[in-house]
């Protein structure tokens, strides 16, 4: 610093911060050697908090209106400082302008997807970004634990630091919301109120609140998106019956506006078979039902030969007639399909059961 700057800073009374910028959330005031001569002037403007500093402590901050630096009015710092009965020579202290108005252009996103569970979809990966506000609601705290000696303390040495604490929670606030994914759209304001108040809790050791947080959008992976919109295809149609009738209807309006033309034709022809499938499936939808069960057993066909005579077919309740009036005996001759010659009855495992009440032949006299 020069001998004019030098002169200049020791001459200096007014002691005041007008912010040319509009991220700056801390500036200190600069002075040669940090000296203020007693009955200076300090002028805070609104939306601005002067906080002094004397050898690394926190003393004594002033809220908007213009004073003059007296030991009146600086009771911590004349206590620091152990005037007793006033003071009127130089004296050093650090002067921190703190801009206590409301940052607006703060911006937060998701850089990895948030996993949640979903009452519809099940699990699903979420990405989400949007906006936040930040305003100073204690300047003593957050100079102590956030700022320390900056000279120069901007929003975009807190902005990281305010993003990774968003994103911790809004896992969190997306599972404990209870919403489906499809329904998030029309409760992004509710959730946003929600993750406003939580992050302001968290930060309230270090001075801060959020105001307001805002949630821009809530996106889903790309595969989940094309689900969705098949869905939303599907609901879309609806009743296809209807939407057929609907483009059938479009389809005779424009064949009738060209009568002559080959699109009149090809329409004509499509039509026919669109009506054609459309009474197909109404006469499927009114014919009744068919009854249900098994289809019957299928029955043997037998024959009998007796006397050089071919009788039949007979299934087996035939058969039982024939045994029960004697045409069938354990020594005639039967066949059906699937034998290679005509056995007697007795030697066919399967007429057990109906020759069970032929008596055998008598025994020889």
């Amino acid at each position: 610093m020069g001998l004019m700057d030098k002169i200049r800073g020791e001459f200096i009374d007014i002691i005041e911060w007008l912010d040319d910028s509009r991220d700056t959330i801390v500036w200190r005031f600069p002075r040669y050697q940090n000296e203020i001569k007693m009955g200076a002037k300090l002028i805070v403007r609104e939306s601005q908090v002067a906080v002094f500093v004397n050898e690394g402590q926190i003393a004594d901050a002033f809220g908007p209106g213009t004073y003059t630096l007296e030991t009146q009015n600086l009771p911590i710092l004349s206590t620091l400082k152990g005037w007793k009965y006033g003071f009127n020579s130089p004296w050093k202290a650090e002067v921190y302008f703190v801009n206590t108005r409301v940052f607006t252009d703060m911006k937060w996103g998701t850089q990895n997807p948030v996993t949640v569970r979903d009452p519809e979809f099940g699990v699903v990966r979420l990405r989400a970004f949007g906006a936040y506000a930040v305003r100073v609601a204690d300047p003593k705290k957050l100079l102590t634990e956030l700022v320390g000696t900056d000279p120069q303390f901007r929003t975009e040495e807190v902005a990281e630091y305010l993003r990774q604490l968003t994103v911790s929670h809004l896992g969190s606030a997306l599972a404990t919301a209870q919403v489906p994914m499809i329904d998030l759209a029309a409760h992004q304001q509710e959730i946003g109120q929600r993750l406003a108040g939580v992050l302001s809790e968290e930060l309230a050791p270090i001075g801060i609140v959020i105001p307001r947080f805002i949630i821009e959008n809530i996106s889903v992976p790309p595969e989940v998106e094309q689900a969705l919109d098949k869905r939303t295809q599907m609901g879309v149609l609806g009743n296809l019956d209807q939407y057929t009738k609907f483009q059938t209807a479009n389809a005779i309006e424009d064949a009738a506006n060209n009568p002559g033309g080959g699109a009149g034709e090809g329409f004509g022809l499509g039509l026919g078979m669109a009506a054609g499938q459309r009474m197909a499936q109404s006469l499927n939808q009114q014919a009744p039902p068919a009854a249900a069960g098994p289809p019957p057993l299928p029955t043997s066909a037998w024959y009998l030969g007796a006397n050089g005579q071919q009788a039949g077919p007979f299934d087996e309740a035939a058969l039982r007639g024939q045994a029960a009036s004697g045409a069938l005996t354990r020594s005639t001759l039967v066949w059906k399909q699937g034998m290679a010659s005509w056995l007697p009855a007795e030697q066919v495992p399967e007429l057990a059961g109906v020759l069970g009440s032929v008596p055998p032949p008598l025994p020889p006299q």
